[in-house]
């Protein structure tokens, strides 16, 4: 068995402990050994967006002639190499931490400034070199905004954007379906299933809506603020000039927050977002479960539509087939809700000049963006694009479908119509038969006022 050597390493607090070959120093392995509490780092994603914090911060630094262009190149190749995936195992640090991030920005600092020297040989210092004119304070909520921003950009709204395709190309496939509608799960007036799916689709559009506007203040970055938002140890257009370079890195419109104490104080965007990813949530519940009770059967339930089969439904049930697809998508709906309510939790911890639940907000933001993200796409690739449709039990239900007597509601008027529907439905006979029984209105009448399609369209059926 193997056994981990050290070095010893020294920081404003004294000497302690790091294994040999790490790349950071005193101050992670600090935090590392106070707080092994949930054995989960931040994401992946949240450490490279702080790469690019850094990857700017030191450029800014150059243009203001406050660092040498050895140091930032040093520093900008380091945080190149995180960026494009390389070393995040030495970002060990455990989520629940210290409430402003300080323990996660100074283990970037000082993997970067070690990585730094061994890629160019040039000393480079974690706080006096790659935290230069920043603090914990500023970065860590700035890094929030901006792997915040790029994951909606790269990840959630092309996936969104795909449903909403995806569920369109199915409309156009089914057009011609006429089917029983549902009010409180009973039976109700015709709709084409067209139009329930044009439903979706209109939900998932107006949460991308609703995401686009958040993305107007979420661009908004409060590096700058340093401490306390007063922007003490960095000139005045630093943050300005972060914000320039992260839109050049990133090719996002980043921009400085008009009040920087607000970006330290609070997190109100960040709370923002994760309602209109809660708004999501429920759409994408009504979604699943919706496409759960169509499938559902295919004996025993409404058997309107069946969808792919992709894997065995029972462990003990030889040929059972489940609605894997919509099942798992309310499950992230579930979690996406749970993680907005941690985050509205996160975003009350505001504390006079900073807010100190940066870490829980950062993780759970970016798992419903990703989570959102992955469920959309397989939402429509699984469940939606190929689900056929079973159209004789379409026919069945409306044939006999006492509602349909609504139609006759300006003619023979509600009572006469109320009677119809019990009678049909007593016996089981269809709506047309027993009203020509029961009304002096002829059969070509009737089966105009009584047409499913026609009754799809709105308005007053005429003949």
């Amino acid at each position: 068995m193997a056994t981990t050597q050290y070095r010893l390493e020294k920081d404003s607090m004294g000497t302690l402990e790091v294994p040999v070959d790490a790349l950071y120093g005193a101050q992670t392995q600090r935090a590392i050994n106070n707080f092994p509490i949930s054995h989960t780092p931040l994401p992946d994603s949240f450490i490279k967006a702080l790469c690019y914090v850094k990857f700017a911060c030191s450029d800014s630094n150059r243009e203001l002639g406050l660092m040498s262009a050895e140091k930032a190149n040093a520093i900008q190749e380091a945080a190149d190499r995180i960026i494009k995936g390389a070393y995040l195992d030495q970002f060990p640090i455990d989520v629940f931490q210290t409430g402003s991030g300080t323990s996660t920005n100074m283990n970037a600092n000082e993997v970067l400034a070690t990585l730094a020297k061994q890629l160019t040989g040039i000393d480079i210092h974690p706080n006096d070199d790659v935290n230069m004119s920043q603090s914990s304070n500023d970065v860590i909520p700035t890094a929030i905004h901006v792997a915040a921003a790029i994951a909606l950009e790269e990840q959630l709204l092309p996936a969104l954007y795909h449903l909403t395709e995806t569920i369109e190309d199915k409309e156009k496939a089914i057009a011609h379906v006429v089917k029983t509608g549902r009010t409180h799960l009973m039976d109700a007036m015709p709709v084409k299933m067209s139009q329930e799916l044009a439903g979706w689709r209109h939900q998932i559009l107006d949460n991308i809506a609703r995401l686009k506007d958040t993305q107007k203040r979420l661009h908004k970055l409060s590096q700058g603020g340093t401490a306390v938002g007063t922007g003490i140890n960095a000139e005045p257009e630093f943050g300005r000039l972060v914000a320039a370079n992260l839109s050049t890195i990133t090719a996002i419109p980043f921009s400085q927050m008009d009040n920087l104490f607000v970006g330290l104080s609070c997190q109100d965007t960040a709370v923002e977002l994760s309602g209109q990813l809660n708004v999501l949530a429920t759409s994408l519940m009504k979604i699943g479960n919706d496409l759960r009770w169509m499938n559902s059967g295919p004996l025993a339930g409404l058997g309107e539509i069946q969808l792919p089969a992709l894997q065995p439904g029972s462990s003990i049930m030889p040929g059972k087939v489940n609605p894997v697809i919509p099942e798992a998508v309310c499950m992230v709906a579930a979690q996406i809700m749970g993680n907005h309510t941690a985050i509205t939790v996160g975003g009350q911890s505001g504390n006079f000049q900073l807010n100190v639940a940066l870490p829980l907000i950062a993780f759970n933001l970016l798992q419903s963006i990703e989570i959102a993200a992955n469920a959309s796409q397989q939402l429509a690739d699984l469940a939606i694009k190929d689900f056929t449709v079973n159209e004789d039990n379409l026919k069945r239900a409306l044939d006999t479908n006492p509602i349909l007597v609504t139609a006759l509601n300006t003619v023979v008027g509600y009572e006469k119509g109320a009677a119809i529907a019990k009678e049909a439905y007593r016996s089981g006979r269809p709506v047309l038969d027993v009203a020509i029984e029961m009304t002096d209105l002829d059969e070509a009448t009737l089966k105009q006022y009584l047409n499913p399609a026609l009754l799809t369209q709105g308005g007053n059926p005429t003949v």
